[in-house]
């Protein structure tokens, strides 16, 4: 049999690690959670973080957290169901510098079913997870044609595309997520715009530390381990795997990445007996 010889290519010749460079990233919600945990990756990764939160000392206490790594960030306190904070917002960032990135973070959940679930739980919902993600790109899209490109990444969750029980006004949001990225990268593909969103599993954030603490107050270690056993990996996500995962879509590496959810579950999905 002939043999071939095989060269490996240099190690400069690889991934660079997702490196964001010379970049600029908006994340909205970045002040705790799974957005702060993103803001805090990208910037580590190279990129200047807008981070943009209802809770402005959240924001400002992640942006010095990044400072004081060595990294760049700014904080700005924003609504994102107005459309005119919004706009206003972003439009002073674009009139200083090009925004690479959008990720669309910021949400709220929600427990119940359609009969528990007020009018007032839907429209909060609604506005928050579902206008909240068309005002970013709203205000966002027609920077991103006018200077040659760039990425929007939207948060989703698997309720958007998996039957969840008492999660109905959330697995509605986030279903219009899931078709929102779908539309945003058809129509905005040939201007040099991917967007993509992440459906994550149960992740540990506050939320759920919170949700048990009132919810079953003295059992909260027993529901909480039932939570991350409902996952056939046997544990909940961390907030820092989800910005990992983000990290990759919004950098140069996924350049052939558009149009795609990405279930970040566990295996929940395909692995559920």
């Amino acid at each position: 049999m002939e043999k071939r010889n095989l060269t490996l290519k240099s190690p400069s010749s690889g991934a660079k690690n997702f490196r964001l460079d010379g970049k600029t990233a908006i994340v909205t919600g970045g002040g705790s959670g799974i957005g702060q945990a993103i803001a805090l990756r990208f910037a580590a990764n190279g990129a200047a973080v807008r981070i943009v939160d209802i809770n402005l000392q959240q924001a400002e206490a992640t942006s010095k957290q990044i400072a004081d790594a060595g990294g760049q960030a700014t904080a700005h306190a924003c609504d994102v169901t107005n459309q005119t904070q919004v706009q206003e917002i972003f439009g002073k960032l674009f009139a200083k510098e090009r925004v690479h990135i959008l990720v669309n973070n910021a949400g709220i959940s929600h427990i119940g079913t359609v009969e528990s679930t007020t009018e007032e739980d839907f429209d909060r919902l609604f506005r928050v997870n579902v206008k909240g993600v068309y005002n970013g790109i709203f205000s966002c899209i027609g920077h991103m044609k006018a200077n040659g490109g760039g990425v929007i990444l939207n948060m989703a969750s698997i309720a958007g595309s998996a039957a969840l029980a008492d999660r109905f006004a959330y697995s509605m949001t986030k279903g219009a997520v899931i078709a929102m990225t779908y539309s945003v990268a058809k129509d905005y593909v040939q201007h040099n715009v991917r967007c993509n969103c992440i459906s994550p599993a149960r992740v540990h954030t506050p939320f759920v530390d919170d949700y048990l603490r009132k919810n079953y107050p003295g059992r909260e270690q027993e529901m909480f381990e039932k939570l991350a056993k409902s996952q056939p990996i046997g544990r909940m996500g961390e907030p820092k795997e989800v910005a990992s995962l983000a990290l990759f879509l919004c950098s140069d590496e996924a350049a052939f990445v558009t149009g795609a959810d990405y279930p970040l579950d566990g295996g929940f999905f395909n692995l559920r007996g």
